[in-house]
């Protein structure tokens, strides 16, 4: 099993466990050159806030996407938008990607911003 392989297979294992208790969930992605993070509906039909490095406003204020300042400002952005629309609690998604650097950045800055998972 390769590296991809095995994150996926984590991946699934976390989105199962997520999808049995129902809960709105924060799912994240990151490349080498970005850092993706969305806030799902319970039901994983609808994208209900999303962030990221690539979008328009942040590329302006951000000069490289790709390391842990540019994670910390997408998790503090999402968590404004997800205060404006009344979400507090999410579960948090890390696509099996393992806690740390970019990915823990992200989290933290999201639980400084008001969510809580």
């Amino acid at each position: 099993m390769n590296t991809k392989q095995t994150r996926i297979r984590r991946a699934r294992k976390t989105r199962a466990k997520i999808a049995a208790v129902k809960a709105i969930r924060l799912a994240i992605h990151r490349t080498n050159s970005h850092i993706y993070a969305q806030i799902l509906s319970a039901d994983g039909g609808t994208v209900m806030v999303s962030a990221s490095t690539n979008d328009k406003d942040m590329r302006g204020e951000l000069p490289n996407g790709g390391n842990v300042a540019a994670a910390a400002a997408v998790g503090r952005r999402l968590a404004e938008k997800a205060k404006g629309l009344g979400i507090e609690k999410v579960a948090f998604d890390r696509a099996g990607f393992k806690f740390h650097g970019r990915v823990k950045a992200l989290a933290e800055a999201a639980r400084e911003g008001g969510l809580v998972f």
